[in-house]
């Protein structure tokens, strides 16, 4: 386990300046005020055919303060630095907040609550920024290991990209810290076969070190693959059966799960989980994870954005729902302890732990089913749970991909789905929200 400690802030950001920023807040009136400080770098390019089609590069920073007075706050923002303007930045921010109606749950963390220490997460590799150039050349390698799949008829393109942001929180009660991240994404998107027979896949990779990117040709590979494999699907009746959740899209039911027990919506009743904390939502033996300190991790965080200690924790434990994700507000209105997941409940590298079954060994005795490498719409009800979207895949017989489909809805209801739910082996950590190929029993299709 990596030693806590309080590093210094990231280069390049003045911490003095936003401890000023607290003095002057106080001095115009405000009890208590906070800080956040952003330094944004990027650089994206895309190829097609062969051709460059995009050069885009930005750069930019940002202060926004948030200023309370009793239980009103309000938020303002700035991207000029100058000592004038952000004492004027600081007076707006005072005057509007004695203006705006009442909150009975604002205010900042405690000082006993805010976090002291924390490990570095390794979120940055210190690279020089990679040029055009190079970015470039990652593009086109991606795109020519694609077109060379045999199959291969068009390209949507291929685009390579680099990020750094340099982030720092400061309050009034004493929080100071701050940290870099950086990021490299590469995509690329073809098509396969000709005229009204065409079909189009793609793949992609992002990672916060360049050397945990998947190589260029693999992802272009990949993206050829996946869309000449689709070629001539058929449709298929309609029916109860299982479906398969290819683990490029798996990842959504946890997308789903996430919003389901964020504390903002099981504070206001919206959400089809809201009244189910202790209780069996998954299979036993399912464990989803919040784990905000995993080394590298693209969702990766030492403190929360309201300056509280973040934690690993076993969101569903044993298929039982263990806990909400809660910022400071959500946590107040339930009469909760906030659980370092500010400042909107989102979580941070969420995953499905795997199984013990290959994908092959998951789907080898579906006489029928169904496998699903593609989604289209959003057709979900946070309130209901219910579910229904457009899909395309693979068609399961007798324990084998048989042959391609597509044209086809699914539809089922969240509360069973995650209860009939069963992971394969397969975790990769893609995102910040992973999930292993999936399998889910007796979902209605339709083919259209």
């Amino acid at each position: 386990m990596a030693t806590k400690k309080k590093p210094a802030p990231p280069s390049g950001v003045d911490a003095n300046l936003l401890a000023d920023l607290m003095k002057w807040a106080k001095a115009a009136g405000a009890d208590s005020a906070e800080a956040f400080y952003l330094h944004g770098e990027s650089l994206s390019v895309a190829q097609r055919l062969g051709k460059r089609e995009k050069l885009e590069g930005s750069e930019g920073r940002d202060l926004r303060l948030r200023a309370f007075i009793g239980q009103r706050s309000a938020s303002v923002s700035s991207t000029d630095f100058a000592p004038k303007a952000l004492r004027s930045l600081v007076e707006r921010a005072v005057d509007m907040a004695r203006a705006v109606p009442e909150d009975p749950h604002a205010g900042i963390a405690p000082a006993e609550l805010l976090a002291t220490a924390w490990a570095d997460l390794d979120l940055d590799d210190r690279r020089r920024p990679p040029s055009a150039k190079t970015l470039l050349a990652l593009a086109a390698e991606a795109e020519d290991a694609a077109r060379a799949v045999k199959g291969v008829t068009n390209s949507e393109g291929a685009e390579a990209s680099w990020s750094r942001s340099t982030m720092m929180l400061v309050t009034s009660n004493g929080f100071s810290g701050g940290y870099r991240r950086g990021g490299y994404s590469l995509s690329c998107a073809v098509l396969a076969g000709e005229g009204t027979g065409m079909e189009r896949d793609y793949e992609w990779s992002s990672a916060v070190h360049f050397d945990d990117l998947m190589a260029a040709a693999k992802v272009g590979r990949n993206a050829g693959r996946f869309a000449v494999e689709r070629l001539n699907p058929k449709k298929v009746a309609n029916g109860r059966v299982p479906v398969v959740y290819d683990r490029r899209l798996s990842g959504s039911m946890l997308g789903h799960l996430a919003g389901a027990i964020n504390g903002r919506g099981v504070a206001r009743g919206t959400s089809f989980l809201k009244d189910r904390m202790g209780q069996q939502i998954f299979a036993k033996g399912i464990r989803i994870i919040d784990n905000p300190h995993r080394k590298r991790g693209l969702g990766s965080r030492p403190f929360d954005g309201e300056g509280l200690p973040t934690k690993r924790r076993a969101v569903i434990d044993d298929g039982v729902l263990t806990t909400w994700l809660l910022d400071l507000a959500s946590a107040r209105q339930l009469n909760l302890a906030p659980t370092g997941n500010g400042s909107h409940g989102s979580p941070s590298n969420f995953y499905l732990e795997k199984g013990k079954l290959s994908p092959d060994e998951l789907i080898a005795d579906i006489k029928s089913g169904l496998y699903i490498t593609d989604l289209i719409g959003m057709g979900v009800n946070g309130v209901t749970g219910d579910y229904s979207r457009g899909a395309s895949g693979f068609w399961i017989e007798n324990g084998k991909k048989a042959w391609p489909v597509s044209g086809l809805t699914i539809a089922g209801n969240l509360k069973d789905m995650f209860l009939k739910m069963t992971p394969a082996s397969d975790l990769q950590f893609k995102s910040s929200t992973n999930a292993p190929t999936v399998r889910i029993e007796g979902m209605t299709i339709a083919g259209s």
